[in-house]
């Protein structure tokens, strides 16, 4: 049986409502099973959603191929539209 885990415990940090939606929709399109468990502590109390490991590793190695590059990332972020170098 593969392990339940929530977004939190995989992650090592809370993952936020919208990340949370995209993992929970990706899980029913996927077909993969989830659970619920209550937690309460003190910045959260209520229920988190939890995963099969298998499901969370894939998802994510998904979505880190798709990731822009670190060094691009920050040239696009920090360049205004006319000071691209365009090659034409």
């Amino acid at each position: 049986m593969d392990k339940m885990m929530s977004l939190y415990e995989f992650l090592g940090k809370a993952a936020g409502t919208e990340l949370g939606k995209k993992v929970y929709l990706a899980s029913l399109e996927g077909g993969w099973k989830h659970d619920i468990r209550k937690v309460s502590n003190p910045k959260y109390t209520g229920n988190v959603m939890l995963y099969p490991e298998q499901f969370l590793k894939k998802y994510f190695e998904t979505k880190e191929e798709t990731k822009p590059e670190p060094f691009l990332k920050n040239y696009f972020e920090t360049k205004e539209e006319t000071e691209y170098d365009a090659p034409f």
